[in-house]
């Protein structure tokens, strides 16, 4: 069974794998080469090999221009509002060298965009690059160069990842911040490499000056050390030869340290270029990033520092990789500090967090993490909470730590600190709108002595993101740069960032990174702190701390605001002030979240919460109008993504934001009808997702039927007949000769919609059934606005799309020798989780083969079971599953589940945070990438299995089918009830129960009567009794009533009469 992980990181880029751009800018010094030793591929002298291509409705033309030397290549690009690419490719037949150097000299007069240098194999399926993201092109010529281990595999079906012959090449341009402009290309190369020798030639030093030998700073001791005279002196480092290393680690005897140094890198000892300049060095052991860094030799420039002496006892080398990026930095720091000093992300464990913010205001959210760090901006710093006791520092690591929601469900997320003498709890919640919003914080300590205490709370704001260090996509985790950060008297500033105290601190302190990254390092050699500090390295710090006495059993609260979007407003307000903010929000959230009330028994109190969880989540990671899956690995709007979070509003009575959504997303239509993938500020993204188009019909025809808003239907029209038109085109295209007699006969043409195809585009039911949905619902759409003509024209494409479709169905399982419903034509795979789109929103149940569809899901089932007792290993999976539960429930399996729920409901992380990330490792604190969490999409499959559970339409017929997946034993004492569920035919409220020997069923008024009835199937594993409908006895046909007229009251006895005593 697929899991659904790594298409849309590959769809939008796979920023990840070049971590070596993501870093601080390479030092490198240059040493000369032989001529002979570089293979010129192509100066440009001729465009004849040259092609240009780009995306739809991107623009892109190569021409022959004046270059470095001679001649050379411009690529001009305009994107036009969307986003894409251009590129220009020639086809390169390259055998590669065990190890080797590219270069090209580059140019550009264009805005900051991505660029890629792709190879490509000679099937083109799959492709390697060397991708520079959000570059700023220099005005003047500038040698580009990466070496092997630089460059990736991209993405394709290939096993062997290994390059070693490439057959094409492309210079990209992928939109970043889109625009239009020129690249200009020149002199491309390769240059053969040797391989690093066995064993490096042993270090050797000297200094200016010396009481002890230089060589005792590289001898592997820590009790030797280069000792020197104070003021201005030098030590150099030979490394024999040329080496790649990614940092330095300096280690000074106490109180002997540099203050200011600079460190300078040359591969001849001669020509010196700056790599690192430390001006506020507070001694003990100095860690310096030199991010691919190669030289021979190495020198400290030393100019001052508290004593009159130095004392160096040792330098370390350190490998590429602690200097691979500033997060791989971090980790080896954090590897050496006290456990709980650093963020569990760097501490070799996976953390969890949760999301904060106003409807509508995803853009500037903010995450608490499960240990109470408050990132308020995405890719910023974060503030994070430390209590310094009896004269000991306490993090994260040094608590019991739990998490609360308020109510159980608010999005007012708590993290809880437990030790044996005190409490500290982390609370927060945003106010306002997506245009002037703000954060609350509340930090309340408590004392669980019965003698009173003295605690500091300590509350640092650090170059750390809540998003872990794993987060590659879009918003890569980890560090969160703070290049400024000053105190003003009122507020701390960690660049734009602003933390608002309501009580001023007893003392504040900041720091550069080499000051002092920990909270309680810096100001080593004493003296007031500054009151603002800059730091190159992005990784500046401050620390408020609160000296907070407090009676025997007593607390005390401070509280902060940190203004998200629009002004920062002066704030003046105490405690008081803040928790009736705080009531204020939660009053808010509770109108909002409560439009449709259940009533269930403890049993299914997690289900309730997690439901109205699920749709706070929706509403906090929209953006505006665009609903959007994420607020981190997934800002942007998918339209897959987007129709089912709308179903799932509708169904709870925000029919507004589905209808918002709608007319923001239609007008980003290309000009040929294609509806595209999704949408972002850059734009439409071009790549051929082929059930974008039914999923836009389906979402049209699904707002109408909620709201019958017959002149919204009539704006959409044309753009629902363009995605028609364009989807028969695509279907059409698959109709030929060459598809004729095999199962791709009339599908969808191959596209990476489906998760699972990225590596090569498939022929994806789930495609074909999502273009059934919109064959059908563009049908139904004509026939509401009387449009007969079009209506019969689209009824015969819809009839003759789906005998195709199960004719392929059926060739394909033949095929393949298989006896379940397959997830792709070509590869006859398992794939449970998208063949639920045939039933929920396709509408198929009743069409697909009965046997294929049942032993699709036992297959599941087994599938299930296995996993969940450990009896096969595996890694990782996504909760997209939980789209099983309402295939199971349409199947009538509703035990089977409510144990797929009690499974997934383990893996919320944390459970009291009634939310998933959209990955679930086996190993909760193996560390890996887990997309956003929540995760908009998963909880919009939460919600509408939660709901199917009560309520859900059965077609063709158009039957209201109740309580499919409502327990047996949740009917005891009062039942469960629904009010206000909302449907095509309006709202829905009923209650069920057990009492008195009868099953009763009561359903209000208010609902226009669906035309295949309301419907009650028997629940229980015995027979049923006598039913009676209003004091009438009815029949129960293949074990279920069909109401028809409102309100009703159903009483069925628990046993049949030949039963009863």
């Amino acid at each position: 069974m697929k899991t659904w992980i790594g298409a849309r990181a590959m769809a939008t880029t796979l920023a990840f794998m070049l971590t070596s751009v993501l870093a601080s800018v390479p030092v490198t010094v240059l040493a000369a080469e032989p001529a002979s030793a570089r293979q010129l591929l192509d100066d440009f002298e001729t465009l004849a090999p040259w092609q240009a291509q780009a995306s739809d409705g991107v623009l892109a033309e190569a021409a022959p221009v004046p270059g470095f030397r001679g001649r050379a290549l411009r690529l001009d690009f305009d994107f036009g509002g969307k986003g894409g690419y251009a590129f220009a490719r020639r086809a390169l037949p390259l055998d590669l060298p065990d190890n080797y150097e590219i270069s090209f000299m580059m140019k550009g007069a264009a805005p900051s965009n991505h660029v890629e240098f792709k190879l490509t194999d000679a099937s083109g399926d799959n492709v390697w690059w060397y991708r520079m993201p959000d570059h700023v092109f220099p005005n003047d010529w500038t040698l580009v160069r990466f070496k092997k281990r630089q460059v990736a595999f991209a993405w394709g079906p290939a096993k062997d990842r290994a390059l070693r012959r490439a057959d094409r090449i492309e210079f990209v341009v992928s939109a970043g911040n889109g625009g239009k402009g020129s690249v200009f290309i020149d002199e491309l190369a390769l240059r053969p490499l040797p391989p690093p020798p066995a064993a490096w030639p042993p270090l050797h030093a000297e200094a200016s000056a010396a009481t002890a030998p230089a060589g005792l700073a590289v001898d592997g001791r820590r009790d030797t050390a280069w000792l020197a005279g104070g003021g201005r002196q030098q030590w150099t480092l030979d490394l024999g030869a040329v080496r790649e290393f990614g940092g330095l680690v300096l280690h000074w005897l106490p109180g002997r340290h540099a203050r200011r140094y600079d460190v300078a890198l040359s591969v001849d000892g001669q020509a010196w270029q700056a790599a690192r300049s430390v001006r506020d060095g507070n001694g003990g052991s100095d860690a310096l990033l030199l991010t691919e860094s190669e030289a021979r030799y190495v020198r400290l420039l030393v100019h001052d520092g508290p004593s009159e002496s130095y004392g160096l006892a040792e330098v370390e080398l350190k490998d590429l990789a602690f200097g691979a990026t500033p997060n791989a930095f971090i980790d080896a720091l954090a590897a050496a500090a006290p456990k709980g000093h650093y963020p569990r992300g760097f501490s070799g464990q996976q953390p969890y967090w949760t999301l904060v913010g106003v409807d509508g205001g995803a853009r500037h959210s903010a995450l608490l993490g499960e240990d109470g760090a408050i990132e308020p901006a995405r890719g910023g710093p974060s503030l994070e909470p430390f209590v310094l006791a009896d004269g000991t520092l306490h993090g994260w690591a040094d608590a019991e730590v739990t998490q609360s929601l308020r109510d159980g469900y608010l999005p007012i997320p708590s993290v809880h600190w437990r030790t044996a003498g005190w409490t500290l709890t982390t609370t927060a919640a945003a106010a306002g709108t997506p245009e002037a919003s703000r954060l609350l914080a509340r930090y309340e300590l408590r004392n669980l002595k019965d003698v009173p205490q003295v605690l500091e709370l300590v509350l640092a704001a650090r170059p750390f993101q809540v998003n872990a260090p794993r987060q590659f996509l879009n918003t890569p985790g980890g560090v969160g740069p703070i290049r400024a950060i000053g105190w003003d008297g009122s507020a701390l500033a960690a660049g734009a960032t602003r933390f608002i105290p309501l009580r001023a601190p007893d003392a504040v302190q900041l720091s550069s990174f080499d000051g002092g990254l920990l909270p309680h390092e810096g100001q080593r050699d004493g003296g007031a702190s500054p009151r603002a500090v800059n730091d190159d390295t992005g990784m500046a710090s401050g620390t408020l701390r609160w000296t907070v006495r407090l009676p025997a059993r007593g607390s005390a609260v401070v509280g902060m605001v940190v203004p998200l979007a629009g002004p920062a407003e002066p704030v003046a307000g105490d405690i008081a002030w803040l928790d009736r903010e705080l009531a204020q929000v939660a009053d808010g959230w509770r109108a909002r979240l409560n439009q449709v009330e259940l009533r269930v028994p403890p049993a299914g109190q997690h289900m309730a919460d997690t439901l109205r969880s699920s749709l706070a989540h929706i509403l906090m990671t929209r953006d505006g109008a665009a609903i959007q899956p994420g607020t981190r690995s997934y800002l942007r709007s998918w339209i897959r993504d987007g129709a089912m979070m709308s179903e799932a509003l509708l169904r709870m009575g925000l029919p507004e934001i589905a209808a918002d959504y709608l007319r923001w997303y239609a007008p980003y239509q290309f000009d040929n009808g294609k509806v595209p993938c999704c949408v972002d500020r850059r734009g439409a993204d071009p790549v051929p997702e082929n059930d974008s188009d039914g999923e836009l019909i389906f979402l049209a025809a699904e707002l109408y039927r909620y709201t019958r808003d017959k002149e919204a239907l009539r704006a959409i029209w044309p753009r629902v007949d363009a995605a028609a038109r364009y989807m028969e085109t695509l279907r059409q295209s698959e109709r030929g000769a060459a598809q004729r007699g095999t199962p791709l006969y009339g599908l969808m043409p191959a596209s990476i919609s489906h998760e699972g195809y990225a590596e090569k585009p498939m022929h994806s039911y789930w495609d074909d059934f999502w273009a059934l949905r919109g064959y059908k619902d563009a049908v139904a759409i004509a026939e509401a606005l009387g449009r007969r003509g079009d209506a019969r024209r689209l009824a015969r494409q819809r009839d003759e799309f789906r005998r195709d479709l199960y004719a392929s169905l059926a060739a394909a399982t033949r095929e393949h020798g298989i006896d379940y419903l397959p997830g792709a034509a070509e590869l006859g795979d398992f794939d449970p989780t998208s063949t639920t789109i045939g039933l929920t929103p396709g509408g198929e149940q009743r069409h697909l083969p009965r046997g294929l569809l049942e032993n699709t899901y036992r297959k599941y089932w087994d599938f299930f079971t296995v996993r969940r007792a450990g009896g096969k290993p595996w890694e990782d999976y996504t909760p997209y599953e939980l789209r099983n539960v309402s295939a199971f429930i349409r199947l009538g399996w509703r035990d089977r589940a409510h144990e797929l729920l009690d499974y997934f409901y383990a893996d919320q992380r944390p459970r009291a945070w009634n939310g998933w990330a959209e990955v679930v490792g086996r190993e909760p604190r193996k560390p890996r990438f887990l997309g956003d969490m929540p995760h908009g999409w998963i909880s919009s499959d939460f919600m509408r299995a939660a709901l199917d559970a009560f309520a859900y339409e059965r077609e063709p017929e158009h039957a209201l089918l109740l309580a499919e997946g409502i327990p047996p034993a949740w009917l005891d004492g009062d039942g469960i009830a629904i009010r206000g569920l909302r449907t095509p035919y309006g709202p829905l409220s009923y209650s069920l129960r057990r009492a008195g020997g009868q099953l009763l069923l009561e359903v209000e008024a208010g609902l226009a009567m669906p035309p295949g009835g309301i419907v009650l199937r028997w629940p229980q594993a015995g027979p049923p009794g006598v039913a009676r409908l209003d004091g009438r006895s009815v029949p129960l046909t293949d074990g279920a009533v069909t109401i028809r007229r409102l309100p009703a009251t159903l009483a069925i006895d628990l046993a049949p009469a030949a039963h009863r005593p």
